[in-house]
């Protein structure tokens, strides 16, 4: 799915929602999880997941086709952990995963 399917989707669910709206509503939301996963801080949605940043510390790797050391700087990368369930809606398919609590 992509972000112009998703507000699609959000615009036909809620007939008082014009397409401009829902196109709003997706971008402020979006933009509000980039700001505070710039700024360090985690974003949690209670049964969908939950976003953070996680830290890789400098390392030294090696370039695969000349075979020498390369310096891999440190970088913050963004991080998510789906909840529990999300996790059983996507693995509902196979016998043994339960179906969630509604």
């Amino acid at each position: 799915m992509t972000r112009s399917d998703l507000v699609d989707q959000l615009a036909a669910r809620f007939a008082q929602l014009t397409h401009r709206d829902a196109e709003l509503a997706v971008k402020t939301i979006l933009d509000a999880l980039s700001d505070a996963l710039e700024n360090g801080h985690r974003v949690e949605i209670r049964g969908f997941g939950s976003f953070s940043v996680s830290h890789r510390p400098a390392r030294i790797g090696r370039n695969p086709r000349s075979g020498e050391r390369v310096v891999v700087p440190e970088k913050r990368m963004p991080h998510f952990k789906p909840g529990k369930t999300l996790r059983l809606l996507v693995d509902r398919d196979t016998p043994q995963a339960p179906l969630p609590p509604t």
